[in-house]
């Protein structure tokens, strides 16, 4: 059975997307720890981060680069934080987050609420400013 990731990937369930390329795509966080929220997943399903082969690995890693870039533009922030979690979705990922302070990176109990709008111009606005 296919993964969430993998169905959204397909155009099976709707995302509100900020970049995509052949083999990667960033999407908004549903349940975001902060505004900008954004998961970058390989289009390949595989479960674990470390599992993926080492081409595809890199390059995931290389496409988040490009989206924090964006990201970090399009959502005034100190940083943009970096971690790798999520045992609910059996479908490697990382987690992009805008960040004042490392709490905001580390509280992930704490989730947002945004509108279906709210979503999609945030979304719009971090697409904008990313360069692939």
């Amino acid at each position: 059975m296919a993964s969430l990731f993998t169905r959204i990937v397909q155009g099976e369930i709707p995302a509100y997307k900020v970049a995509e390329d052949d083999n990667y795509l960033a999407f908004l966080d549903i349940f975001p720890v902060a505004k900008g929220h954004v998961l970058c997943i390989p289009k390949k399903e595989v479960d674990y981060l470390f599992d993926l082969d080492d081409e595809t690995y890199i390059g995931l890693q290389l496409f988040a680069k490009k989206v924090a870039k964006g990201l970090k533009q399009a959502v005034p922030c100190a940083k943009v934080g970096v971690m790798v979690l999520g045992l609910e979705v059996p479908h490697a990922h990382v987690h992009l987050v805008p960040m004042q302070t490392e709490a905001d990176l580390l509280n992930f109990s704490d989730k947002k609420k945004f509108t279906p709008e709210q979503f999609a111009e945030i979304a719009a606005t971090i697409a904008k400013n990313i360069e692939l």
